[in-house]
């Protein structure tokens, strides 16, 4: 009889009672409880175990690793250098046990899960959540984390297994990611509404070379395509202010702070006008991302297989 098994075969090493990580195990959960909450009481009550028995607890673990991980006040704490840099690995590794305890359940029930999905902060107004509305609709089981983050930081987090799917743009060109493209979106040239130009309907993105532009950060899609337009149109833009949030931006090019190029408004911003822009073609295009040959699981799946399905209608509303 055969027995078939993807997973690789786990050294006798690994399963030894006396090592650092089978000791320590029992105690990381508690402890990343208590470092997200910065509070012991709370942290003992999300855990449903008697306060000083999670005292106890991590105090062995500090013990065990010789440093200190949270400054005291009170029952009240804060975490330490030592604390944040654990505290990183230890979010991972219950983020990767998370996904094959649900990869696990799902074997036997398709129809609930959970999905890790990111998307970018423009996704979020109302593409999103007619995605999750219209897919909850004949999965009603399925529950989602969601996350909003610029693409480099969504990319590496699903890379790493805290993320499942992505919506991003731009589209990456890695060979350990697959991305479909969806859709494309119109980005207009955000101006003040007493600018020289909003008498106008299109423009030309040239026309504004010597103008302020306020724009995302350095590392958001946004900014790596508005930088890319301007450079198309042959210009640099003089970036005067950055943001995280499309509409911090309207609102700073409502004060008269400089022009953007946005994703149109879903409802007008007093004080600014969107125009046009013919020349370069201003359109980002946006699609879904996720890590190849990465298993997943069935409500993942059936999620990325309802957004490929909405493959030129996801901003039905642009």
């Amino acid at each position: 009889m055969t027995h078939e098994d993807s997973s690789p075969p786990v050294r006798p090493a690994e399963l030894d009672p006396d090592s650092a990580v089978v000791r320590l195990a029992p105690q990381l959960a508690q402890f990343a409880a208590v470092a997200r909450l910065e509070h012991v009481t709370r942290a003992a009550q999300l855990l449903d175990m008697p306060q000083p028995t999670l005292s106890r607890a991590v105090a062995r673990l500090e013990s065990e690793l010789g440093v200190d991980l949270l400054a005291r006040q009170g029952r009240a704490v804060r975490l330490t250098r030592a604390g944040r840099l654990l505290l990183g690995s230890v979010e991972r590794a219950l983020a990767e046990l998370e996904r094959g305890a649900e990869a696990a359940r799902a074997e036997d029930d398709p129809t609930a899960g959970r999905v890790a999905f990111g998307f970018l902060h423009t996704m979020g107004t109302d593409a999103v959540p007619a995605l999750l509305r219209d897919f909850r609709a004949g999965h009603p089981r399925v529950r989602f984390q969601l996350a909003q983050d610029y693409v480099a930081a969504m990319l590496d987090r699903m890379r790493e297994g805290e993320l499942d799917l992505c919506l991003v743009s731009p589209l990456p060109d890695s060979p350990d990611l697959v991305a479909r493209p969806l859709d494309e979106q119109r980005l207009h040239l955000a101006v003040p509404a007493d600018h020289r130009l909003a008498g106008r309907r299109r423009i030309r993105l040239a026309e504004v070379a010597q103008e302020p532009f306020v724009a995302v950060e350095e590392g958001y899609g946004l900014r790596m395509i508005t930088d890319g337009f301007c450079a198309e149109a042959g210009f640099a833009p003089r970036i005067a202010f950055e943001g995280e949030e499309a509409e911090t931006l309207r609102g700073l090019v409502a004060a008269g702070l400089g022009v953007a190029l946005l994703p149109p408004a879903l409802v007008a911003r007093p004080g600014v006008v969107e125009l046009e822009v013919t020349a370069p073609r201003t359109r980002r295009a946006i699609g879904l991302a996720w890590v190849a040959g990465r298993p997943l699981t069935p409500p993942v799946a059936a999620f990325r297989d309802f957004v490929l399905s909405r493959k030129g209608r996801l901003l039905e509303h642009d």
